[in-house]
């Protein structure tokens, strides 16, 4: 079973990477750049920051999934998706899949060259809804890892 304790020590570090890369852009770095009054600035800092973060969160998503699918097909854990109780299963799986649509596909063919544009015509609305972005996906993802490490130590919200 030491290969399932690797696979799971490799996933929270995925998570751990990745969602914390999502609390820090909506705790910390949406809010400040928002506050900047300069548009240039703004935009150079928010596009710097993605650049640097946009592949280690794509891996560490890429590493989550592999690690979370290798280890539902080690335990066989399939029918976990279908007990109630364990409807963190389910929500691991739906933000996983939430945010491959968006960092794999809506970011890189739509969603940045659209905030730019945007940014450029309404700069104060741009950031507020991509803070608002952020912090629906972080209040979700964090709901989901509440849910997932107290289901897995045995507490069971639904029966």
């Amino acid at each position: 079973m030491s290969d399932v304790a690797i696979a799971l020590a490799l996933h929270v570090l995925a998570i751990v990477l990745w969602i914390g890369g999502v609390g820090f852009a909506t705790l910390a770095l949406l809010p400040a750049v928002r506050r900047l009054s300069d548009l240039e600035q703004r935009l150079a800092i928010f596009e710097a920051a993605e650049r640097r973060f946009a592949p280690v969160a794509r891996g560490a998503i890429l590493l989550a999934g592999a690690t979370g699918f290798y280890m539902v097909v080690r335990l066989d854990a399939w029918r976990w998706f279908g007990v109630p109780a364990m409807w963190w299963m389910s929500a691991m799986v739906a933000v996983w899949v939430l945010f491959v649509i968006l960092l794999f596909v809506l970011e890189p063919f739509f969603l940045h060259r659209a905030f730019l544009t945007h940014a450029r015509v309404a700069p104060d609305a741009s950031f507020r809804n991509a803070e608002r972005l952020h912090w629906v996906l972080l209040i979700a993802s964090l709901v989901t890892i509440l849910g997932a490490v107290a289901g897995s130590h045995g507490l069971m919200l639904f029966r």
